[in-house]
């Protein structure tokens, strides 16, 4: 079954956050991009001992840099997600093959983006900066899941 729509994470760096985006993306049917330069490892041993015994079904493709992604990303319909936009994530419209891209953990994506992709944000209470990579990723992910998919809900 081909994916259901895709997630990169530009340059994250935190190999559990990954990790449990890895096994989202299979409950989701999604595909995951990861774009160098990552914060972790990848290789068979680092997934090993990190108990990804789950990893080896994870439809995975890396690209060896933000410009290799956006090449890749032509002509596909791109969603961006940050903490420094106003337009709530519920605004967003999924149709199969889409993109939903998220930045580095520490710093988020680069705003010039903003001009060139709808960009959205998970509108959040309290005295927090924002969500666990892999908790947005999670809202992000199932918000797609049921426009692309409405039959699961």
């Amino acid at each position: 079954m081909s994916a259901a729509f895709h997630i990169a994470l530009i340059n994250p760096e935190i190999g559990p956050n990954t990790g449990n985006i890895g096994r989202l993306c299979l409950g989701l049917n999604a595909t995951l991009h990861l774009v160098h330069p990552l914060g972790f490892s990848t290789d068979d041993k680092a997934v090993r001992r990190a108990g990804l015994d789950y990893w080896k079904h994870v439809d995975v493709v890396e690209h060896a840099d933000p410009t290799a992604f956006w090449l890749w990303a032509i002509g596909r319909r791109v969603r961006l997600f940050s903490t420094k936009v106003e337009r709530p994530y519920t605004e967003a419209s999924w149709a199969k093959g889409d993109v939903a891209v998220f930045g580095p953990e520490s710093k988020g994506l680069d705003e010039e983006l903003f001009l060139q992709h709808p960009t959205f944000t998970i509108p959040m209470n309290g005295p927090i900066r924002s969500l666990n990579l892999a908790n947005a990723v999670a809202v992000v992910g199932y918000s797609a899941l049921r426009d692309i998919q409405p039959e699961l809900f």
